[in-house]
């Protein structure tokens, strides 16, 4: 591949993820929340509980934007902070009730959102783009250790 592609594919792939994201960022204030407080929302609604520090690490967000994002969603009822039972030292996030109603009434809102967005490509197009992503992930992430 010459640089002129590659530089190309960098352009194009920024250019994806930031219309991809918009659909998505425009749903979550619909809702009276940030990308970031949706994301740790869904986060928690999808696997359960989380260290901060966990969570930061899975959204990709730096530890004091996770103190943050998770003051805000406490201070709206949307979750709890506990210590863990297992290591007191280490904080827990947790879902409310009301943040457990929230998520089920606008997460299929948001699969529609993003459907919308991605509507471009048909059922096997979206395959091999994981596909093809994920190689190109995993290739740039060994490059960097």
């Amino acid at each position: 591949m010459n640089d002129d592609t590659t530089l190309k594919l960098f352009i194009v792939l920024s250019r994806a993820y930031k219309s991809v994201m918009e659909h998505s960022q425009l749903d979550a204030k619909r809702h009276g929340l940030s990308l970031s407080e949706f994301s740790v929302l869904e986060l928690l609604y999808s696997k359960g509980a989380f260290s901060l520090q966990a969570i930061g690490k899975k959204i990709l967000l730096a530890n004091a934007s996770i103190t943050y994002v998770i003051d805000k969603l406490e201070k709206k009822g949307y979750i709890t902070r506990k210590p863990d039972h297992k290591d007191r030292r280490m904080i827990l996030a947790n879902l409310t009730p009301a943040g457990l109603k929230l998520m089920k009434e606008i997460l299929p809102q948001q699969f529609a959102a993003l459907n919308e967005a991605m509507d471009g490509l048909n059922q096997q197009e979206k395959e091999l783009a994981i596909q093809l992503l994920k190689k190109l992930g995993i290739s740039a992430k060994k490059k960097l250790s």
